[in-house]
């Protein structure tokens, strides 16, 4: 079902897309429209992943501190088990 919307967006860019979507011979309504689908694949993709259901038991189960620097703390920890 098509529903409409209404944008503000500055003038110079509305002539500007308009001009583009009248080269591709589409209508600036479609182009916005599968630009926002595109967008929003991507987040629906994470959404959708799967966890392992060891992971999932796990997740929320801690946390870590904000300025935690996972990859020093991983390069750490490597070095630490190799010696």
């Amino acid at each position: 079902m098509n529903t409409k919307l209404t944008l503000t967006i500055e003038q110079e860019i509305i002539k500007r897309a308009k001009d583009y979507a009248k080269e591709k011979n589409r209508s600036l309504s479609d182009i916005i429209e599968n630009y926002l689908k595109m967008l929003t694949k991507e987040e629906q993709k994470q959404k959708d992943r799967k966890l392992n259901p060891i992971v999932k038991s796990l997740k929320g189960s801690f946390k870590m501190p904000k300025d935690m620097d996972y990859k020093k703390e991983l390069r750490n920890r490597l070095e630490e088990k190799y010696k």
